[in-house]
């Protein structure tokens, strides 16, 4: 009778009457609530989530957070209202791929799909509508809708805990942004569902929303080696001469992607080898897959007339062109159909082993407008939001029918892509920048790559190639200029010591997305995501964690010194094992400026191919392995092996190895790995270094 009241008085307002959101509990620690009716077409569809409930439930069964008692929704001229709550000093992560700022708090974002600006203002290439709680929470709109979030902004005259009222005249501590106690969003629809994540802190929180998503993906071994793309008019001599360079010159390489070129006709898009560049594809593709390197493809999704496929096609496309070429509408089975053909026949089936998707994210004068029409029925908006997400799931769809792993790049993703297998990039090029949407990248369930382009100095090179190899994907992007990784012979070495240990670390960063998999771990983690994140008060967006034990701190080119905060529990230098501090910052120079400051935690185990690689392991090498131990205490750890290329690890395929460090007789470290008969497990020769002496 209350709420009837209620929703009567602010009707004769001509205000929206909210409502309490009645949460309904849909996996371990996930609880889920719907205002009005919602669209048929959202994120975590179009990305065929399928929950991990039981990785879920070895998380355990947290309540539903008491603070969002009071959430409340409404729905009004069209649109939904809703409201969650906040408390004081509470801070916010999420919402979206930002590259300038990592808290959220008190930020205003429109999110939409879009190339990066220069702005955290929503406009990105994943607007993932998902933000985690320092409280331990987190929350997604699972909506296909351009979102405006106003997390902690906004201030009701109802509020539970308004902000002081100061007069400017006399108070100097007055503020034209005054404390807010709600996270306000409007979804420009009539209805959508919420979900709630719990943990007991905000790593757990983003577990929870990884594993509630399928999972992390799991890329195949040869993805976390190192990539060449080529300039773009290559011919197969070209590639094929600068494989044969990387050998010759000690540096590793995994896959070469090939851009535009390679096609007949681009932007807009043919989708077949040009004849002249490219006469034999699947001799050039044999030739580099029996040297263990993978090729990958770069496309846009736009056909050409001049495409096989166009004819036929042309029924199922938008009402306008993206670079005159047609934009085909996927939620019609015909026109998946019909790219599934022409790219297995052209692609897949010769061995090409995955894509670079280009241009599904903006800028609005490049896509489709919103006045844009579907024959699907879908709008304009609906289908941006969600076109990248869709393309990345078709096309990894393919590969998952043949067995067989992908690891690719795309420009345009949203909330549900945790386990899908692709990374993203942009054309903005702030190296600081990047390093900051690494960050942000952990709380959003999507990978991102800093990749390197090109410098104006050899500083500058080095820096962003050391930052390359410890990323998610490690990338030398030559489509434009033809940059090789010698090319500041001042930093040449240095660039190929940095490249090797990359490859040297294959054991540790599979392990590490193996974790992303079964566990919802993301492979890098902001500083907040610390068992003691909480704490931080400065904001920290320029280091990070990579895995467990490696906390990554990259210069930047014309520093001469940067200081690095060291979360609880002795820390050590990665490279001498000196001690370095606990729970405290410390300052660091360039000592040792060939090398990227890179530490480890108390107790950490980085297991490490004992010899630099060229090219990544196959699935019947034997390798020796060195496991390098930090800490005077006994520990314990675990690696990860399976085939490294197919899916046979959903079938438990695959070894989880105990690494055990314990204490002799006379008080010395001992080491022992324990790995399961009968389980893939690729490692010989197994050694130990103890790295505190």
């Amino acid at each position: 009778m209350k709420f009837r009241f209620l929703t009567l008085f602010f009707t004769l307002l001509g205000l929206p009457a909210e409502a309490q959101l009645e949460w309904m509990q849909v996996a371990p620690g996930v609880w889920k609530a719907e205002v009005g009716e919602a669209e048929s077409i959202k994120p975590l569809r179009v990305a065929g989530v399928e929950p991990r409930t039981d990785a879920l439930q070895q998380l355990g069964q947290p309540v539903f957070p008491s603070q969002l008692d009071k959430s409340a929704g409404e729905t009004l001229d069209g649109k939904t209202y809703l409201r969650f709550p906040l408390t004081r000093e509470e801070q916010l992560f999420g919402l979206g791929l930002n590259f300038k700022s990592v808290r959220q708090r008190g930020t205003i974002k429109h999110l939409h799909v879009d190339h990066y600006g220069g702005r955290d203002d929503g406009r990105t290439h994943a607007p993932v509508p998902f933000y985690v709680s320092d409280r331990g929470y987190g929350i997604l709109i699972n909506s296909a809708r351009y979102l405006t979030v106003y997390a902690g902004t906004a201030v009701r005259k109802d509020s539970s805990d308004p902000p002081e009222e100061r007069d400017r005249n006399t108070r100097k501590d007055w503020d034209a942004s005054p404390y807010s106690d709600a996270v306000e969003i409007l979804v420009p629809a009539a209805g959508t569902e919420v979900y709630v994540f719990a943990g007991k802190n905000a790593l757990e929180v983003v577990q929870r929303y990884n594993l509630y998503c399928g999972g992390g993906v799991l890329p195949p071994l040869w993805g976390l080696g190192f990539t060449q793309r080529t300039p773009t008019l290559y011919t197969d001599r070209d590639v094929l001469r600068e494989v044969d360079e990387f050998e010759a010159k000690g540096y590793p390489l995994s896959f070469v992607g090939l851009e535009p070129g390679w096609q007949s006709h681009a932007y807009p898009n043919s989708f077949v080898w040009d004849k002249g560049r490219y006469p034999d594809p699947a001799g050039l593709v044999k030739k580099l897959v029996d040297k263990n390197i993978r090729v990958n493809l770069w496309l846009n999704p736009y056909a050409s007339t001049k495409s096989p496929i166009y004819r036929d096609l042309l029924p199922y496309t938008a009402s306008h062109t993206v670079w005159v070429g047609v934009v085909p509408d996927f939620h019609i089975p015909t026109a998946r159909e019909l790219y599934k053909k022409l790219f297995l026949e052209q692609h897949l089936s010769i061995g090409v082993s995955g894509y670079k998707i280009d241009e599904t994210d903006g800028y609005d004068s490049w896509l489709w407008p919103d006045v844009a029409r579907f024959p699907s029925g879908y709008s304009a908006e609906q289908i941006r939001q969600t076109f990248g997400l869709q393309v990345q799931k078709m096309t990894a769809d393919w590969f998952r029918e043949r067995n067989q792993r992908t690891y690719g790049l795309s420009r345009a993703s949203n909330a549900g892509a945790s386990a899908l297998p692709y990374v993203l990039y942009n054309d903005y090029y702030d190296h600081r920048d990047f390093i900051t949407a690494l960050c942000n990248s952990s709380f959003i369930g999507v990978l991102w790559t800093p990749e390197a382009r090109s410098s104006i100095t050899p500083e500058e090179w080095l820096r962003r190639m050391q930052a390359v190899c410890f990323s998610p994907m490690a990338m030398l992007n030559a489509w434009a200029d033809g940059t090789k990784p010698w090319s500041f012979a001042e930093v040449a070495e240095q660039v190929k010591e940095v490249m090797q240990l990359r490859m040297q670390l294959l054991p540790y960063l599979y392990t590490t997305f193996a974790q992303y998999h079964f566990e919802g771990k993301p492979p890098v983690r902001a500083m907040y995501l610390m068992e003691d994140g909480q704490k931080f008060g400065q904001e920290i967006r320029d280091q990070y964690m990579l895995g467990d034990f490696l906390l990554v701190a990259p210069f930047f080119a014309g520093e001469k010194s940067r200081k690095v905060i060291l979360p609880n529990g002795k820390w050590y230098d990665f490279y001498t094992g000196t001690l370095v501090g606990e729970n405290t910052t410390i300052t660091v120079g360039q000592e040792t400026p060939d090398r990227i400051p890179l530490y480890v935690r108390e107790g950490g185990m980085i297991p490490l191919v004992a010899k630099p690689l060229l090219t990544p392991p196959g699935q019947s090498d034997n390798l020796p392995l060195k496991i390098r131990y930090y800490g005077t205490e006994p520990s314990e750890s675990r690696i990860y092996d399976d085939d490294g290329e197919t899916f046979a690890y959903e079938n438990r395929a695959y070894s989880w190895s105990k690494l055990r460090v314990t204490k002799v007789g006379n008080g010395t470290l001992a080491g022992t790995v324990e790995t399961p008969s009968g389980k893939p497990f690729r490692y010989a020769h197994i050694t130990w270094e103890w790295m505190v002496k």
